[in-house]
């Protein structure tokens, strides 16, 4: 019987998940023959390997429905797969773990998951959390992406997972920091500072505005908040309203935010949880001072505890600005963490971490 792997992501969007995911099953289809991806975006097909089939839905109108929704019709293509398959086949979700996990058991195929943010933005809800880790022990591997969310997911659910970092592929970046774009906003006479992702509860960019408040405005700051989202407006209105408009631009989603970053001074993140946000890294490869969150998870691993950047408490507006206005009587010790961080960033091989899929994958089969 033919091996079949099924990837299960019913909602692609621009993120730190979509990175990965893209990554990982580029590197795999080159060593595994049959790879479905199962989504209701398949208007990102042109981000994959050709010999990487699409069996989700093709209609534009699904590409702009809530995630309910799309977790739905996919499921229920999936369930079509599963209940009439001639394949031997090996459900890899890496969304909606557990409505995979679910209808995977139910029809006895194998599923594996790959768990993306920390347990802590899961849900406070003890009865939640139950039937979480009730049916993520029915999954037959669990992987997540930093050693510190293995320990919390291990503390939380009393379950084992394969911790495989982040593939971080140079190449991508080397591409696109050489592209010749005339940067209007950032100024060398400036502060220059900026933030990526996306513009939701989650990534807090409200503690990053209430900073500016507190900066020294001899110093000339510019923010540049960089990615998409339902909190976009009331941001905004914030801006408005406390007349930072002027220091602030959004920029709305990049396909290439590299050359903004390689301008700055200062790359910010201000989370309220993570997994292992690439952005850090992709800072740290570029030389950049980095000040993030001790959020779980991921960030206090990627800056090695604070050697490589600086960590402060989650919603500390005030200890942001203040590390903020000590940019230019810290250049010392700042060039020490970036040489730190640049030195350590073999932990994310690319090679080596897609080998580890690889293997996760194959030794499911």
């Amino acid at each position: 019987m033919k091996n079949k792997l099924i990837i299960f992501i019913p909602s692609i969007e621009d993120g730190g998940v979509e990175k990965n995911l893209f990554t990982v099953v580029n590197y795999l289809s080159k060593k595994i023959k049959n790879i479905q991806i199962l989504t209701c975006n398949d208007n990102y097909n042109n981000k994959f390997n050709k010999n990487i089939k699409f069996i989700g839905t093709k209609s534009k109108f699904w590409q702009n429905c809530n995630k309910k929704l799309k977790y739905l019709v996919c499921l229920s293509i999936l369930f079509k797969n599963l209940l009439f398959k001639k394949e031997k086949i090996l459900v890899f979700a890496f969304q909606a773990n557990i409505y995979a996990i679910i209808l995977s058991k139910i029809l006895n195929t194998k599923v594996i998951t790959r768990s993306n943010t920390s347990p802590s933005g899961w849900s406070k809800n003890p009865i939640k959390l139950f039937f979480y880790k009730f049916f993520l022990n029915l999954a037959d591997d669990i992987m997540v992406n930093s050693k510190s969310f293995q320990k919390e997911f291990l503390k939380t659910f009393k379950i084992k997972t394969k911790c495989i970092l982040n593939p971080f592929d140079k190449s991508l970046i080397k591409k696109k920091i050489f592209i010749k774009k005339k940067l209007d906003f950032f100024k060398k006479k400036n502060l220059n500072l900026i933030s990526v992702g996306r513009l939701t509860d989650q990534k807090d960019h409200l503690t990053l505005l209430r900073s500016l408040n507190f900066i020294n405005p001899k110093l000339k700051p510019r923010l540049m908040i960089v990615g998409k989202g339902n909190n976009l407006n009331d941001l905004k209105n914030y801006t408005i309203e406390n007349k930072l408009q002027k220091i602030v631009k959004f920029t709305g989603y990049l396909n290439n935010p590299y050359i903004y970053i390689k301008q700055s001074n200062i790359l910010i993140l201000t989370s309220k949880f993570e997994g292992l946000p690439n952005i850090l890294i992709e800072a740290q490869f570029l030389k950049k001072y980095i000040i993030s969150t001790d959020c779980p998870t991921g960030p206090k691993e990627i800056l090695l505890n604070g050697m490589a950047g600086d960590l402060i408490k989650i919603g500390d507006s005030k200890k942001l600005a203040y590390l903020i206005n000590n940019y230019y009587n810290n250049k010392k010790n700042i060039s020490k963490k970036i040489k730190i961080g640049s030195k350590f960033l073999g932990r994310f091989d690319y090679k080596i971490n897609c080998k580890q899929y690889l293997n996760f994958v194959l030794n499911n089969f």
